[in-house]
């Protein structure tokens, strides 16, 4: 949530001729990824979190495009929104750990068998 207050602070003094554009489209982009954490911590199934969690990762990566279009064409601070991305990549990685634990967990679940001993 806290990428996405920033990003609308950074995007406010872009030209009012993105505001249907460039302007929405990053700010989408970065609401959607706390939209999708939230709604995969909501899930009860885990196969369920993972995908909202590769949505989530997905505008990570949107949202660091949109940054690197911005910086390029002017419209965006270099520091500030390299920051930004600095933040989106840990968070693609604090991602990328919370998918694999839940791969492996449910690749455990499987494994065990309906006595709790393992399956060969």
């Amino acid at each position: 949530m806290d990428v996405a207050v920033e990003i609308f602070s950074l995007t406010e003094n872009l030209p009012r001729k993105e505001d249907y554009g460039f302007t929405s489209q990053v700010r989408r982009a970065a609401l959607s990824i706390s939209g999708n954490i939230a709604e995969a911590y909501g899930r009860n199934h885990t196969s369920d979190k993972i995908n909202f969690y590769y949505m989530a990762r997905g505008s990570i990566t949107e949202l660091q495009s949109h940054l690197e279009y911005g910086r390029r064409v002017g419209y965006l601070d270099g520091q500030r929104s390299n920051e930004i991305d600095g933040r989106l990549a840990k968070l693609h990685s604090d991602l990328n750990k919370v998918i694999v634990t839940l791969r492996n967990n449910i690749s455990l679940k499987r494994k065990v068998g309906n006595n709790n001993e393992m399956v060969p």
